[in-house]
């Protein structure tokens, strides 16, 4: 169990670390100063990246076996990839594909 001012210490720690991480890219980089090309580059590509890591995270555990336990998943991806090709809103396919998933997962392969 921690005490208060450990509690206090952890809290000024993240919050220092965080605004950290919003003013370095305009210490670096201010309205005089472009940024090099591999900042530019990295800024496009690494988003699309986490991304690609964070479906095929999603979808490792997924069992062939038995139909009802992939289907799912496969369905809400294709519907997701349907909605962004579609609409090109991130959010929107987010919100809607983890909505859909939930709907089939819980009224339709029960």
């Amino acid at each position: 169990m921690s005490t208060p001012l450990q509690n206090l210490i952890i809290i000024l720690i993240i919050s220092a670390a965080t605004a950290l991480t919003r003013f370095i890219p305009f210490i670096l980089f201010p309205d005089n100063n472009k940024a090099p090309a591999i900042i530019v580059y990295l800024g496009k590509v690494i988003p699309f990246a986490v991304m690609m890591m964070l479906v095929i995270y999603g979808i490792k555990h997924i069992n062939f076996h038995a139909l009802s336990a992939w289907l799912p998943e496969i369905i809400s991806i294709a519907g997701v990839i349907g909605l962004h090709v579609w609409k090109r809103n991130a959010i929107l396919s987010i919100w809607l594909g983890t909505i859909f998933y939930m709907l089939l997962v819980q009224f339709v392969f029960i």
